[in-house]
């Protein structure tokens, strides 16, 4: 028996046709999407999380005469930490600490400490902390103090970060992803819409918008099962943990994951009637009844996605976050439908390029008035995170804002190009059709014409025939077929290119529209880099705490001398404080009551505050603990802020004798 090899479908002739290239724009897409995932990640290495860690009590490299009631660590934004946050780590590695975190907030003040056990012996002792900021970013650090003296230490802390790691590349490319696949689902959809209704039923762009579906899904899922590890253990395993699942559900960034895992099910059922109902309606009027739901439905769907990561990430904290979050879910919307929905023009261009004038040019307004509402947000949200002109030069964060702001100017640029290729369109294009004996006719014309773009080439009877030739089912030799079948696929694809580039405008409009995409490709990567990066702002406020501590903390302890006469019998004597180290925070405050002659004594009482009077703050009693004859101990004497303290102590000899004496201290 002999075997045939089966008939090519002949496409019919279009203008322009087929893209000339072999592999789909999709996936052009997708390699540019993989290489600038790798870039993102890249630059969001490099990135620092947002909240940061300003003081500590003991400070770091601090040596202390006696052992501290407790450590504290003081943040410049609020963190969230559990009980076994904070380790203190004695020479040997063991527990220092007692593992129960004390919340010591107050007002504008981010605190939180543990309490050291008793007896711990003299050394170097570290401290290993790790939170995560209130934009959702892991941060950790370590630091060390002494006891007595210092001393070696056995202490081996990870050397491995959170958010570090084979976990910490794959969220960041998941973030990545999630982002890019959000703009390219919203624009996409957008783009059919409101510029082009006939793309609902063009399989390239179906293909397009259900892939960025999938792709966002995919890792918005990805990015839940990563949460746990990313800002815990940093294990790939613990991904598949159900216990460290429910942990992360608990938090505010695994209710927004979430709820978009939800809302992506309802983005899947808009997307189901885009292509199907709504593609299926032949006219603009067959069609009204299901543009008003879709774009109200998916308006919403859109704009509650967009509003998770406004309520998770940088909107959420710093300055005015009441205005930013709504600015914020305008602005990525804005960014969706400007930077999607030019994903789904290059598409239509390279795959289905009979795509008419009129929708790109409705695609232009669009987009131009994206980019009024992005250079509004964008200038709020620049001044809302930077602040100062040497916070956008002096700082991470500035410097990634002025690159992005650079890739948009390219990208104006470049879209400026574009409308100019726009307006010198062509709606009819002349070609040669080819006769029945495969020569070009000089009377043939292929047209694109009316509101649908249609497509048609006539010869010299008003239709472009195929070359005669047998078909290849009709030739006895399977090699001659399978010949004569690639001929006619060679013949095809030429003619079609001929058509293509029959209109000079179209060419030079997609390689501009390809040339923006490109750009859009970096853009997403540095805008993915800016969220995982501490806003310049408040990188300059934690400096200057730091600067303030640094610089504020004395090499010695305070020592003050007051002598007391309260009147009565044996009435006189001096009080001696020792206040250690001396500094805001934690002190150790050692009090002596000597005699005239300088031996101890006992009184009837003895009570010692502190007052901040510029600030309004005090008097802050300090609870005294008697150790022997005339020594008095409190283990931790807290100052809240450096600046001129005023020390009131209170001695009374007997039941009637009393004398109060005040004294101003400098503190650091």
């Amino acid at each position: 028996m002999t075997a045939t090899a089966p008939r090519p479908a002949a496409p019919a002739p279009r203008v322009p046709g087929a893209s000339a290239l072999r592999a789909p724009a999709y996936r052009l897409l997708a390699l540019l999407l993989l290489t600038a995932a790798l870039l993102g990640t890249v630059l969001s290495g490099a990135a620092s999380a947002h909240s940061a860690l300003t003081g500590s009590d003991p400070a770091d490299g601090a040596v202390v005469a006696t052992a501290p009631q407790r450590v504290t660590l003081t943040f410049s934004e609020q963190v969230a930490l559990g009980d076994d946050s904070i380790r203190v780590l004695e020479p040997s590695g063991k527990r220092a600490d007692s593992g129960e975190l004390r919340d010591l907030c107050s007002g504008s003040v981010v605190k939180y400490g543990v309490d050291l056990r008793d007896g711990l012996p003299d050394g170097t002792y570290t401290v290993a902390w790790q939170a995560v900021s209130a934009d959702s970013h892991p941060i950790s650090g370590a630091f060390s103090f002494s006891i007595g003296k210092p001393s070696a230490t056995k202490v081996v802390l990870p050397k491995e970060q959170p958010g570090g790691g084979l976990v910490g590349w794959l969220y960041d490319s998941g973030r990545y992803l999630s982002y890019a696949g959000f703009t390219v689902l919203v624009g996409g959809c957008a783009f059919v819409l409101a510029c082009w209704p006939r793309g609902a039923s063009v399989r390239p762009v179906q293909r397009l918008v259900a892939y960025a579906w999938v792709t966002f899904t995919a890792a918005t899922l990805a990015l839940l099962m990563l949460r746990g590890p990313y800002t815990g253990s940093g294990k790939l395993g613990d991904a598949f943990d159900l216990g460290v699942l429910r942990e992360v559900l608990d938090t505010r960034t695994g209710a927004a994951l979430t709820s978009r895992l939800l809302l992506a099910g309802a983005a899947a059922l808009f997307v189901a009637v885009l292509f199907g109902p709504y593609a299926r309606r032949e006219g603009p009027g067959d069609r009204r009844d299901l543009v008003y739901g879709l774009a109200v439905g998916g308006t919403i769907v859109a704009a509650g996605t967009a509003g998770t990561w406004a309520l998770s990430e940088h909107a959420s904290t710093g300055v005015q976050p009441e205005l930013a979050m709504p600015l914020d879910v305008v602005h990525l919307l804005a960014v969706a439908v400007w930077l999607g929905g030019l994903a789904a023009l290059v598409v239509a261009l390279y795959r289905e390029p009979s795509i008419e004038r009129g929708a790109v040019e409705r695609y232009s307004r669009l987009a131009f008035g994206a980019v009024v509402v992005l250079a509004v947000t964008g200038l709020y949200q620049s001044w809302r995170q930077v602040g100062t002109w040497t916070a956008l030069t002096g700082t991470a964060y500035g410097r990634l804002l002025l690159a992005k702001v650079g890739l948009v100017a390219v990208l104006l640029g470049v879209g400026w190009i574009s409308r100019r290729w726009t307006r010198r369109l062509a709606e009819t294009v002349r070609v040669p059709a080819q006769r029945q004996d495969g020569s070009e006719g000089p009377e043939g014309t292929a047209r694109a014409e009316g509101p649908e773009g249609t497509a048609r080439a006539e010869g010299p009877e008003g239709t472009a025939r195929e070359r005669a030739a047998p078909a290849p089912e009709a030739v006895a030799d399977p090699v001659r077929a399978a010949q004569l079948a690639r001929q006619r696929a060679a013949v095809a694809v030429a003619r079609e290119r001929r058509v293509r580039d029959a209109d000079p405008a179209r060419a030079g409009l997609r390689r501009s529209v390809l040339a923006e995409t490109a750009v859009v490709v970096v853009l997403l990567a540095v805008t993915t880099a800016l969220t995982a990066t501490e806003p310049g702002r408040s990188q300059e406020q934690t400096d200057r705490a730091r600067a303030a501590t640094a610089t504020a903390v004395p090499d010695r302890p305070v020592d003050v001398s007051l002598p007391f006469d309260t009147g009565g019998p044996d009435g006189t004597g001096t009080v001696r404080l020792n206040l250690d180290p001396g500094r805001s925070g934690g002190n150790a405050l050692r009090v002596a009551v000597e005699r005239a002659d300088g031996k101890p004594r006992d009184v009837a009482e003895l009570k010692v505050s502190f007052t901040l009077d510029a600030q309004e703050i005090g008097p802050l009693p300090v609870a005294l603990e008697r150790d022997a004859v005339g020594r008095w101990t409190a283990r931790s004497a807290q100052l809240p802020m450096p600046g001129a303290w005023r020390l009131r102590v209170t001695v009374r000899t007997s039941d009637i004798d009393q004398t109060t004496i005040d004294k101003n201290v400098k503190i650091g």
